[in-house]
């Protein structure tokens, strides 16, 4: 079973497409070309593409550098639509498909899944400017900052991982090299400040500092991440705060700056960032369940992934923590020497679980859903809009594996 948006947050996402293709278009462009390429915008040729990928056509979503064809950037596409229109079917270009599956998931008809992330963070940041009584159309600007800065740090966080494959093909510093690639992650991290400091209204400047309060918080558990790697010690507690650091800390952000963005009062800001920062934990307690035992259907990367790589991930670190006869043997399976072969990650998967880290893992992720709920029942909104907040919190832990 793959997990499905809900109907009003993907309607949501529809009003950031168009503003995300023209944020990029901004850039400089050899910087753009990256930037593209690796929002699903367009494909490594440069060629503009609509979802990433030839399974929806690849109509042109964006502007950018002049295709093989001889065609200059920008020109209509051969079907008569106008430059930068979105596809057929009516989905903004660059986001998931329009039967409600989660972007990276496999088309109904087999077709490989294009590029385009999951748009939950901006899709939450619309959210939360309804929260605050206002259109979602007013937090806009907001929601492509913060689907900026997440982008940003996926770039980066591709390259110190050394990771090969993202939403089903190569990661852009595999196709344009390890410093384009940064350049292009710099470039969306300034663009997203700039995005929100042209608001002159002070909310504006609440929003980037919000922003860039997340932005320091996730560089240190990226920092803390890399240093776990070269450490035996690593304790539950410690990989909980990198993972608060890391994942949770934006997506209180991003539940809370359209709030801001819009001139919410203090107390629904606090609420949506509580709820975010639950939420957020959830959210990365469950993707550390998929990058041992998920689908590469669901994850978009290779199976047992995390393990390859030797992640102190949470389940790992909880198995780890456990003292038991299966910790020990893990222990000593993941110090040995050389890469792992695919029996070694078959039977570190199945330590993990036996040494309890499964079981922990699922457990806490409950918790920290049902005290996201919590902090939705504690904060002043719109029914409607808290249900749809809900309706997330359960779709981002909904995932399979």
């Amino acid at each position: 079973m793959t997990a499905v948006m809900p109907a009003g947050v993907a309607t949501a996402r529809d009003l950031v497409g168009p503003a995300m293709a023209a944020a990029v278009a901004r850039l400089s462009p050899e910087v753009r070309t990256v930037a593209a390429y690796h929002l699903g915008l367009a494909g490594p040729n440069g060629h503009a593409t609509a979802n990433g990928g030839a399974a929806h056509g690849g109509q042109p979503a964006i502007t950018v550098p002049p295709p093989a064809d001889g065609r200059s950037a920008g020109s209509p596409p051969a079907d008569g639509r106008s430059a930068g229109s979105p596809p057929a079917d009516g989905r903004s270009a660059g986001w998931p498909p329009a039967d409600g599956r989660l972007a990276g998931s496999p088309p109904a008809g087999g077709a490989k899944p294009g590029g385009s992330g999951k748009a939950l963070r901006p899709a939450l940041a619309l959210l939360s400017a309804r929260a605050a009584l206002a259109a979602p159309e007013r937090g806009v600007p907001a929601a492509v900052a913060v689907e900026l800065v997440h982008n940003f740090s996926l770039l980066h966080d591709d390259i110190m991982d050394e990771d090969r494959e993202r939403r089903h093909r190569p990661t852009a510093w595999t196709v344009y090299g390890v410093g384009a690639a940064i350049l292009a992650g710099d470039a969306m991290l300034a663009l997203a400040q700039e995005i929100l400091l042209e608001d002159k209204a002070p909310q504006g400047l609440w929003a980037a500092r919000c922003l860039s309060a997340a932005v320091q918080r996730l560089i240190a558990g990226q920092g803390s991440d890399l240093a776990f790697e070269r450490r035996d010690d690593v304790t539950l507690a410690e990989c909980q705060e990198m993972a608060g650091d890391k994942t949770a800390a934006l997506m209180a952000c991003a539940c809370s700056i359209g709030a801001i963005y819009v001139g919410a009062p203090p107390a629904v800001a606090m609420g949506l960032a509580g709820f975010g920062a639950h939420a957020g934990l959830a959210f990365q307690l469950t993707d550390d369940l998929l990058g041992i035992w998920g689908s590469p259907a669901v994850t978009g990367k290779p199976v047992r992934s995390d393990l390859r790589a030797r992640k102190k991930s949470l389940p790992v670190v909880a198995a780890l923590a456990g003292g038991t006869p299966a910790a020990g043997e893990l222990c000593t399976l993941l110090r040995q020497e050389g890469p792992l072969s695919e029996d070694d990650l078959a039977r570190a998967a199945g330590l993990v679980e036996e040494a309890g880290g499964k079981d922990w893992t699922e457990n806490e992720a409950a918790a920290q859903l049902a005290a996201a709920h919590r902090c939705l029942a504690d904060t002043p909104m719109p029914d409607d809009v808290r249900a749809e907040f809900a309706g997330v919190a359960e779709f981002i832990t909904a995932r399979q594996w």
